[in-house]
């Protein structure tokens, strides 16, 4: 039986999808090469935004009028907030509605040893590792907690013994991602006593004490929950733990913060980045910005402008706001015409620039770990080449080395910036 599958969204849906797949790689399913039909195809949907829909629905489509005959399975998001409007598309013959009944879903395609986890990642150089699910935080823009509304943390013997066979199988970097990573074991902590509680520091310590020549990333993160015990375990660990931290901003306005229901103001935000940067060794500091939300005025921007250079983000997401249908945000007064938010998107993308060029300058002459991922494509031919990949502080680092070394960590020292690169020659 040839297998296909299709990811849209987020690193949690990407886990999920490669957790399915190596269920049914198990009891003899085979991955269809591109231009074979398969028998069976699994999508994983999103819904973050009104296009995230749109793109879930013309993949069902393509993928029924690609593989006549097959049995489309499509789960995600999406799946679960309009669960009818995907049972009537093209060849859609079960919708599963809540990501918890993944282990029921193999289980009824015959799968009876029922993996804990994952150990590998496809043809990736670094794996995700989910370790949480669902989110209650209400934040106005945001649909995700009406879709995955059930707290769930992972056992932390589970997610050690995946993080195990990960690096047994060659994967050097394991990236650690939920729906709400910092809410880590909340659920159990509300009946435990508080010496009890368990935390995400716990399990990032934990994780950081395997044997192994690896290093863990944080995925995204609340600004409320870069605790200290946090940063003394990122420092502590600093040969395992990458010194790079993705703390979501939104924005740096106190108005346009309360409009969207966020749980701080941006002095708090900013604390907490300094915390790191003061605790850590030259941390990378990563954040997503909404650019253009309602009511936004030109002075809420330029508080956001400002609270960026404050910061010294290395890389920043910018996103236009899109009103999401069913979000308080989607209603609310005060829309931003499309030409103001892209203008504002050009102006906040020259800051992020700016301030990359300015955090990489402070690399330059320092060694890095650097992940090697892809050979450059004028790297030339066999032997030794120019090479991209992922430094410690998720800087790209294009660096020279021999082929053998692809998926390996390679220590580098930066000489020059090239565009969003540091080069080592």
């Amino acid at each position: 039986m040839k297998l296909r599958t299709v990811t849209l969204g987020c690193k949690v849906n990407q886990y999920e999808t490669e957790f399915m797949r190596e269920g049914l790689l198990g009891i003899g399913y085979q991955d269809a090469v591109e231009s074979e039909p398969a028998e069976l195809c699994i999508v994983n949907t999103c819904t973050v935004t009104n296009e995230g829909d749109a793109k879930s629905r013309q993949t069902i489509r393509r993928l029924a009028r690609r593989n006549p005959g097959a049995k489309i399975v499509v789960m995600g998001c999406y799946a679960t907030r309009a669960p009818e409007e995907v049972a009537a598309l093209p060849g859609v013959t079960q919708v599963v509605t809540d990501k918890r009944e993944l282990p029921d879903l193999l289980g009824r395609f015959g799968v009876t040893d029922i993996p804990t986890g994952i150990s590998g990642f496809g043809r990736r150089h670094r794996a995700y590792v989910k370790v949480q699910d669902g989110c209650l935080l209400p934040c106005s823009f945001c649909i995700i907690p009406s879709v995955r509304p059930h707290l769930v943390s992972r056992p932390v013997e589970h997610i050690l013994d995946e993080v195990r066979r990960l690096v047994d199988h060659g994967y050097r970097e394991v990236v650690l991602t939920g729906i709400h990573l910092g809410h880590y074991g909340v659920e159990w902590n509300r009946s435990a006593p508080k010496h009890e509680w368990i935390r995400l520091s716990h399990l990032v310590k934990a994780i950081a004490e395997l044997p192994g020549d690896f290093r863990v990333r944080l995925s995204s993160i609340e600004a409320t929950e870069v605790t200290r015990e946090l940063i003394d375990v990122m420092a502590d660990h600093g040969d395992k733990v990458a010194p790079h931290l993705h703390i979501s901003m939104q924005s740096g306005s106190d108005g346009v913060l309360r409009r969207m229901r966020r749980r701080w103001g941006s002095k708090r935000f900013i604390d907490r980045c300094r915390m790191a940067q003061e605790r850590l060794d030259l941390p990378a500091i990563t954040t997503d910005i909404i650019v253009g939300f309602p009511g936004e005025t030109d002075a809420e921007f330029e508080e956001t402008l400002a609270a960026a250079r404050v910061v010294g983000f290395s890389k920043i997401h910018v996103f236009p706001f899109s009103a999401r249908r069913g979000t308080p945000a989607a209603t609310m007064p005060g829309q931003v015409p499309a030409a103001v938010k892209q203008e504002r998107c050009r102006e906040l993308a020259e800051v992020e620039s700016e301030l990359r060029t300015q955090y990489y300058e402070r690399l330059i002459g320092r060694s890095l770990r650097v992940l090697v991922e892809t050979k450059d494509a004028g790297g030339g031919g066999p032997g030794a080449g120019n090479w991209i990949g992922t430094s410690c502080r998720y800087a790209t680092v294009e660096l020279t080395v021999a082929d053998g070394l692809e998926g390996e960590f390679k220590e580098a020292i930066p000489k020059r910036i090239q565009g969003d690169r540091l080069v080592t020659h």
